[in-house]
């Protein structure tokens, strides 16, 4: 079984590691890079607005980085007076190793609905959000929090952008190198697939690969474009991953 990660560096390429190193075949084939988002200058003087008990979202492990990345650069902290919420574990835990603060996420799933659950945003009562995140992506977070009562504001900390390949030599290239097991880790990423090899026979090979999601979410869009074999990962992280590939 040959196994293609779609996911962005450094993660795809850590993850195409550590399954060579237990035998498997494994290329790297990503389908964006992250760069450095616009509001990124603007993110210290947008958390000067939040007062105590207001909120500050990481949705994803780049957000991390660039963000805390940002303060450093410019000696500042992350404030203690402000709650923090992380999409998932293993964002939430790379934000408290790398500042120290408290941070909650949900235990029942790495989503935006699963976060929203969480007793403590169920009511905002007038208090300002900030959502740390990239360009584009789901609305589901503001809008809720919007009709919940809070005040939402976004600051763009890094840029996804899709990586340019030829349609047909990508298709031919990975069928000719075997690849019966895709991983996908976002509804960008699986659209920008789906959508990157056009030709019949290479959308038959598509479709007919067994597909890694890190969702239920993701898994009925694959669905949806045609998909049949569809295993959903505990989460997005690689250790999940390399367990969703065992």
């Amino acid at each position: 079984m040959s196994i293609l990660i779609t996911r962005p560096a450094p993660a795809g390429e850590e993850l195409v590691k550590r399954l060579q190193a237990v035998g498997k075949t494994a290329f790297s084939a990503p389908l964006i890079e992250i760069y450095s988002g616009a509001d990124l200058p603007l993110l210290s003087q947008k958390m000067q607005r939040l007062s105590a008990g207001d909120l500050v979202f990481l949705l994803s492990k780049n957000a991390v980085h660039y963000a805390n990345g940002q303060l450093i650069q410019e000696g500042h902290s992350w404030p203690d007076k402000l709650s923090y919420y992380g999409i998932g574990k293993s964002t939430s835990l790379m934000f408290h190793q790398q500042t120290g603060r408290k941070i909650s996420w949900s235990e029942q799933g790495e989503t935006s609905e699963d976060l929203l659950q969480l007793p403590a945003l169920q009511q905002m009562d007038n208090k300002k959000v900030l959502l740390l995140r990239g360009n584009g992506g789901r609305e589901v977070i503001a809008s809720t929090l919007r009709m919940r009562g809070g005040e939402v504001d976004y600051c763009e900390c890094y840029s996804r952008q899709p990586v340019k390949y030829h349609a047909a030599e990508f298709s031919r290239h990975w069928q000719q190198s075997g690849i019966q097991t895709i991983v996908v880790t976002s509804g960008e990423m699986l659209q920008l697939l789906y959508n990157l090899v056009t030709d019949s026979d290479g959308k038959a090979w598509l479709l007919g690969c067994c597909l890694i999601v890190v969702s239920e979410r993701l898994a009925n869009i694959a669905r949806s474009l045609g998909w049949q074999v569809i295993k959903v990962a505990k989460s997005a992280d690689n250790d999940a991953l390399m367990q969703a590939l065992e």
